[in-house]
């Protein structure tokens, strides 16, 4: 298996957001909001530069002719970026745990959106799942009396862009540089506010500090790069399998790196909901295994069948 294979791809990117909150542990205490705008106003030449060496690219006519897809873009931006500034608050604020948390339970909301918005049918497995989660969920805010809610917004706000993702016909650069556009204006107003106000961490800040800052852009699209290009080369089941080395690294650098707090609930809470996770793993692999043995034809026919949705 090469290093540009696809199953090598997606286990790599998902290695390197695993290992982001080492990079966000160099900017604890920072502003969130600051950091976000930051992160889009960097990330807008690294997208353009990126996008031009994407083959098929949508081109500019076909994305201002796709009314739907542009605005499910604002949408897009507008939730990833909630979603990744309580990630990014999360990391600086010593709350490792609370983003793996959030990020083991976001293919579980996924699941659930799927059966409010796309009319899916729950197989016994993701039922099973699904109650496991919510039981390991409500045993945490019962004996805390509290919700997670660090947890809560990346796993369902990352869910939900997930969900609108379905509705862009643009390749997958492109949706991104359009999604980044959109918030552009937000992430100047921000940046002009906090520096007006006497707010903005950056104008007294060391050069190591704004060198850090400018860099939250690439840590942030160098895995995205990666993912992009396991997504041409493998299927979507590796894909989904993949996905959970990203919390359980983050899990390991909560405890064993940064010591956060493990203590008896949340060891309960977090068994539930992996044991909730190992029931969609054991069905992932059950589908695909089944997918991999059906004859050619049977092949033939859902292929050309999911060509024509």
């Amino acid at each position: 298996m090469g290093l540009n294979s696809g199953p090598v791809l997606a286990v790599f990117a998902f290695i390197l957001w695993g290992l982001t909150p080492l990079f966000y542990h160099l900017l604890l205490g920072a502003s969130a909001p600051e950091l976000l705008a930051q992160r889009l106003l960097w990330s807008v030449p690294l997208l353009l530069i990126a996008r031009l060496f994407i083959k098929g690219r949508t081109t500019w006519q076909e994305v201002w002719r796709d009314k739907q897809s542009l605005f499910c873009c604002l949408a897009g931006g507008v939730v990833m970026s909630m979603s990744w500034t309580t990630f990014a608050y999360a990391l600086t604020h010593d709350q490792v745990l609370a983003a793996s948390l959030g990020y083991f339970m976001n293919p579980l909301f996924s699941i659930a959106l799927g059966v409010i918005f796309l009319h899916d049918k729950l197989s016994t497995f993701q039922k099973v799942a699904v109650l496991l989660a919510l039981t390991g969920l409500s045993y945490q805010i019962w004996q805390y009396g509290q919700m997670p809610v660090l947890a809560l917004i990346m796993g369902t706000a990352f869910a939900f862009y997930g969900l609108i993702r379905k509705f862009i016909r643009y390749d997958i650069m492109t949706a991104l540089t359009m999604e980044t556009l959109w918030l552009v204006p937000a992430a100047i107003a921000v940046t002009l506010w906090l520096t007006s106000h006497g707010e903005s961490a950056l104008v007294d800040a060391t050069l190591t500090t704004r060198l850090l800052y400018a860099l939250s852009a690439p840590a942030t699209l160098l895995p995205l790069f990666f993912f992009a290009a396991a997504i041409k080369r493998t299927s979507l089941t590796v894909v989904g399998l993949a996905q959970y080395v990203e919390p359980s690294l983050q899990f390991l650098l909560a405890v064993w790196v940064f010591g956060e707090a493990f203590d008896d609930i949340k060891a309960v809470s977090f068994s539930l909901i992996w044991l909730g996770l190992l029931c969609c793993i054991y069905e992932l692999i059950r589908q695909h295994w089944r997918y991999r043995h059906l004859p050619q034809a049977s092949s033939t026919i859902i292929d050309s069948a999911d060509k024509s949705r």
